[in-house]
């Protein structure tokens, strides 16, 4: 058996996207960044950087919808640490849109999507979020390809390109 030494033997290119983008606008991210929503109120929450993801997700617990003149609205609380219930969060958005959203299981459900903006280090850009108990889940957020497409490339061997938030010092009696 023999195989063409030849690149252009060995791949039909003619329907393949142009690699000749421009990147130098882009923003290199890790796999895992400390990000901030701050229309909701939320200063530090870690995020998962998942280009196999579509839509991006926000942990968010007690989902309730509701009208204000005319508008649809959704309150929720998010538990924005790993591992914790220690802090809530309450928040309250305009309702953008409800989809079938397929979990990474596979499983189709509802979901409601808000619009929110994100912030990391220097930018700060709007996404769109679904809602969804993320309890079993390594991480609160997810942001998956559409929010950060056209803004950033990830390098998937590094975390925090924007920082960690600073600890705060606990006072000892």
């Amino acid at each position: 058996m023999t195989f063409p030494t030849d690149s252009d033997d060995l791949f039909d290119d003619q329907d393949a996207p142009s690699n000749s983008h421009d990147t130098k606008d882009q923003w290199v991210i890790g796999w895992r960044e400390w990000v901030s929503l701050p229309s909701l109120g939320i200063r530090h929450i870690k995020a998962k950087i998942d280009t196999g993801a579509r839509s991006s997700s926000l942990h968010a617990l007690n989902i309730e919808t509701f009208d204000v003149d005319g508008v649809d609205m959704v309150r929720f609380a998010v538990q924005p640490h790993q591992r914790s219930d220690a802090k809530t969060i309450a928040c309250e958005a305009p309702v953008h849109d409800i989809r079938s959203v397929r979990s990474s299981s596979g499983q189709a459900s509802k979901r409601i999507f808000i619009l929110t903006e994100v912030h990391w280090l220097d930018t700060t850009w709007q996404v769109e979020l679904t809602l969804a108990n993320r309890n079993k889940m390594g991480f609160r957020m997810l942001m998956g390809r559409e929010a950060i497409r056209g803004r950033m490339l990830v390098d998937p061997g590094q975390s925090y390109f924007g920082g960690r938030p600073k600890k705060k010092k606990r006072k000892h009696w």
